[in-house]
């Protein structure tokens, strides 16, 4: 029987809750309801306290009651939450999670929610549902159910729309986990893409397919990065094509689709095999014209679409991107090749593109080499990253690492 861990604050969702709790037990599901509530009295007796809850987090909850603002007790609360669904994750006593409330509850939830494992089921009920939800869900399989009217007792509507989340988390709970093999049995491996590298990674793609690899995409848009970093620390990965890497540029300048500094570190610490590039490192990414900013007004811009504004980086932000990229694939502990276009490392940086600039390549590739340890294989490609030639030159690379050879710290023709 599934256990589903229910967690919220009782003292003002205690009603709920209870029917929550008993939504589970009649769908042949072990609840355990957890209180992290702040300063009122629960309204239903929890299976595990608020001071517990705080105790899984080093805390005292009677200190974290007299905070001086209730952001803070939130988030001391929600350190609490993530430390016992932890700790219950450990003794495999979490089988899915589920909660329910509005930006406060987020706050607290969340957090602990987007540390299960992909394949977990976690639901949040919640009037926050719409808009921005990315703080929230970052880029976990959380999902957020809109709540349609606020959690504020029980009604014909509020009924209805916890009623239908129980019978989501349920069928969810029906399903086998997907395993790291993939559901029909092959190793899987991710691969980075953007617009202007489709045509190289698409090829690659299909050949890591026909050598029966299932291969995932993500799209390298700031969330697709910490998306694939997430999967390769969770060991979902047996490889890793990470042609596409232009979230380094938007972390570096400030564009909207930064991955923040962990991109390019979790495979390398697992020691998964990768093939890396230089896939759009030309690109920073903002958004309509009138958003990028001030000083970067009088630089190479190309407008992609009417809400997608390119910046093409200079000689001196490439030299610091490949001096970052270098010493991320020297602290790889398995194999890594990285794979060197000579044409050009998007469509628009090509001969005769908006962003042809060799100066900013030269000193790009210039300060990458520096930067790398004996161990890493450079392989240079004679042809632009965004073809097929090199899409396939690339999935021939990790194949090769996937099988054990060549051994590390060769140097490829």
């Amino acid at each position: 029987m599934s256990r589903v861990v229910l967690v919220g604050a009782l003292d003002t969702k205690g009603v709920e809750y209870a029917y929550v709790r008993d939504l589970l037990a009649d769908a042949g599901l072990r609840p355990l309801l957890v209180d992290a509530g702040v300063r009122g009295e629960p309204r239903i007796r929890p299976d595990v306290t608020r001071s517990e809850v705080a105790r899984a987090a080093g805390r005292d909850h009677r200190e974290i009651a007299a905070l001086a603002t209730r952001a803070e007790a939130l988030a001391a609360m929600a350190e609490g939450v993530a430390a016992l669904l932890g700790s219950l994750r450990e003794a495999g006593e979490v089988d899915a999670a589920f909660g329910m409330g509005g930006s406060g509850a987020l706050s607290v939830l969340a957090p602990g929610f987007r540390s299960l494992p992909l394949g977990v089921p976690k639901m949040i009920v919640t009037t926050m549902a719409s808009g921005d939800t990315r703080p929230h869900v970052g880029a976990s399989d959380l999902l957020l159910v809109p709540s349609i009217v606020d959690i504020a007792g029980l009604n014909t509507v509020s009924r209805f729309v916890l009623e239908r989340s129980v019978a989501m988390l349920a069928a969810q709970l029906g399903r086998p986990v997907p395993s790291a093999t993939g559901g029909d049995g092959k190793p899987m491996v991710a691969a980075s893409m953007f617009g202007v590298t489709t045509a190289g990674v698409s090829r690659a793609c299909r050949v890591l397919e026909s050598r029966d690899l299932d291969v995932l995409v993500f799209h390298a848009n700031g969330l697709g990065g910490r998306t694939l970093e997430s999967l390769a620390e969770d060991g979902w990965l047996s490889g890793v094509l990470d042609l596409t890497t232009t979230e380094l540029a938007d972390d570096l300048a400030g564009g909207v689709a930064s991955a923040g500094p962990g991109r390019l570190v979790a495979a390398g610490r697992r020691g998964t095999p990768q093939v890396v590039s230089t896939g759009a490192l030309d690109v920073v990414n903002f958004g309509a014209p009138e958003t990028v900013p001030e000083a970067y007004r009088g630089r190479r811009l190309y407008s992609h679409n009417a809400t997608a504004t390119l910046m093409r980086t200079d000689p001196r932000e490439a030299a610091v991107l490949g001096a970052r990229l270098g010493a991320k694939l020297s602290a790889a502990r398995g194999p890594v090749a990285l794979l060197l276009p000579t044409g050009g490392t998007s469509a628009l940086s090509e001969p005769g593109g908006p962003f042809y600039w060799p100066e900013a390549d030269a000193a790009l590739e210039q300060a990458l080499l520096e930067s790398l340890a004996p161990h890493v294989t450079v392989v240079r490609s004679p042809v632009a990253l965004n073809t097929p030639a090199f899409g396939e030159q690339a999935a021939r690379l990790l194949l090769a690492r996937l099988a054990g050879k060549p051994a590390a710290g060769s140097r490829e023709p």
